[in-house]
């Protein structure tokens, strides 16, 4: 099973994508976690997105495909695919289903978590992370049991750069533009799910399980 993950920065799409990549044995891939490895190790593509990234700006439609279509080949796909936050602009998506059709593999379905902008701001401007382990909090829903300081490792926090009142509006400036077209696109296709992204991540959880299993 193939699944696309639509939402803004903050709707909840890599908490419940590791859900899923648990339970129906499906590969999360992220275009912004390949992204972060691509700058991280200095790559040809990450030294071009990099700056992109720094501005809060879509990376170029042929970087991203690129990351993607390299991840795909690594092996480890057989169960299925979940991307997570990719594809973004309608282009992306027809480009997506060219690459997986060379592959002989096709979409099967299209999750959008809809979440109020509101709690968006809320979600991305108090969210902090563990550099060493990954581990996410929030400095009102989920805060560390010491301040400024990962519960696991006791490794100082940090914030990704990105999560900023400022950096978020211009990502969902992009959303708002972008997204709609791509909705559209899958609703014709009749593979798009749109999803309540509100509540706590077991009650989005089961809406999504109940919608890929009806």
């Amino acid at each position: 099973m193939n699944l696309v993950f639509l939402g803004p920065a903050g709707s909840g799409k890599g908490t419940q994508a590791k859900r899923l990549e648990a339970d129906y044995r499906v590969v999360q891939i992220s275009t912004g976690d390949l992204l972060r490895e691509a700058v991280r190790q200095g790559t040809e593509l990450g030294k071009k997105a990099e700056p992109l990234m720094r501005e809060g700006r879509l990376v170029p439609d042929d970087l991203v495909i690129g990351l993607i279509e390299e991840r795909l080949r690594a092996g480890d796909v057989g169960e299925g695919a979940l991307f997570d936050g990719f594809p973004r602009t309608l282009p992306q998506a027809q480009a997506l289903e060219e690459a997986l059709a060379r592959m002989g593999l096709q979409i099967d379905k299209v999750i959008s978590l809809e979440v109020p902008e509101e709690i968006l701001v809320d979600r991305v401007t108090g969210r902090w992370s563990c550099p060493t382990c990954g581990t996410v909090y929030h400095v009102r829903t989920r805060p560390p049991r010491v301040e400024g300081r990962c519960d696991r490792d006791g490794t100082e926090l940090v914030q990704r750069s990105d999560d900023t009142p400022e950096k978020l509006e211009k990502r969902l400036e992009v959303f708002r533009t972008e997204i709609p077209k791509v909705k559209e696109h899958y609703r014709k296709l009749g593979k798009l799910v749109e999803i309540d992204g509100v509540g706590s991540p077991d009650e989005v959880y089961a809406r999504i399980r109940a919608a890929l299993e009806s």
